[in-house]
């Protein structure tokens, strides 16, 4: 996916020399929305050549910095701690001993949805004890809260322009020799329940939709009736769950190395067919479904740019 390429290439970069930090800028809390902020666990390399093994020490003060790093972010009311997945800022970085008075920390801020850094720098400090590792802590906290300042009015940006979107369960219509007159199997509820969570994931990552969640729905009406099937009664659930659009997917085993994926996304109001898309035969076991199902999405809603 673009985003896992760009933290991949943030970390290649992170070895170049940043110039001047930016700014912090003024954003109210009260007018803009939190901004969606994870923070991976930075990577650790000691090429330092010391005799003494101190693996265990300086996995300790690691985690101690990225303790105190998340708590400084998490302090600040216009920020929130998300999944990767969920973020719309996606910090990363790495920390290297380079001798036993050198020591090195990288960082970097990646926007997940403009698929761009936008803030890279490597610091170095002195010392090997609690009190470097916490004295670096401070000053990257420092750049990294200026950092999130600049980005954070895009926070108001994404609500405003993003399509409350309610993505159903996918459902499967199993067609093959083997199907169970009972309908799907523990297994195949468990594969389903992939396919949506990569849907609904790949969906939220992009910026572009908000994701309704589908589970306050009249449980009587989806269990009764497969959506797929249902004459576009999606989109009047969606409607009253407060979306824009529903989207309702299905995957089609044709038989046990064979399936297809298909996705209809309607407009929550008229019922309209918005986009849709089928991944024609596809090869594969049932534990595909998923890879499938997020690259017929991305390529024919995403990469299409369908909109309300």
């Amino acid at each position: 996916m673009r985003q896992s390429r760009l933290v991949l290439l943030a970390l290649a970069l992170l070895g170049v020399s940043a110039g001047p930090g930016p700014v912090r800028a003024d954003a109210s809390p009260a007018t803009t929305p939190a901004l969606g902020v994870s923070i991976d666990d930075f990577n650790y390399l000691d090429t330092s050549g010391e005799v003494t093994d101190q693996a265990a020490v300086h996995e300790k003060r690691l985690e101690q910095f990225m303790q105190g790093l998340r708590a400084d972010v998490a302090a600040e009311p216009r920020y929130r701690l998300v999944a990767p997945g969920e973020a719309r800022i996606r910090i990363v970085g790495g920390v290297q001993k380079m001798s036993t008075l050198i020591g090195w920390v990288k960082v970097a801020l990646v926007d997940t949805v403009a698929n761009r850094l936008v803030f890279e720098r490597r610091y170095s400090f002195r010392g090997d004890s609690d009190q470097a590792w916490d004295r670096a802590r401070i000053f990257v906290s420092r750049d990294v809260l200026a950092a999130l300042a600049e980005a954070q009015p895009l926070a108001k940006t994404d609500a405003a322009a993003q399509i409350a979107l309610a993505v159903f369960e996918f459902e499967l219509d199993d067609t093959s020799a083997a199907a169970q007159a009972s309908g799907p199997t523990p297994a195949d509820a468990t594969d389903l329940a992939n396919v949506t969570k990569g849907v609904r994931e790949l969906l939220a990552q992009s910026g572009r939709y908000h994701l309704i969640d589908p589970g306050s729905a009249d449980g009587d009406v989806i269990k009764h009736q497969a959506l797929r099937d249902c004459g576009g009664c999606d989109a009047a659930i969606a409607q009253k769950l407060g979306a824009d659009q529903s989207l309702v997917g299905v995957v089609r085993r044709v038989s046990r190395t064979e399936y297809t994926v298909a996705f209809q996304l309607r407009d929550a109001r008229s019922g309209a067919v918005v986009s849709r898309g089928d991944s024609g035969l596809r090869m594969g076991a049932d534990y595909s479904w998923t890879r499938g199902a997020v690259r017929l999405v991305g390529d024919r809603l995403l990469d299409n740019g369908a909109h309300k």
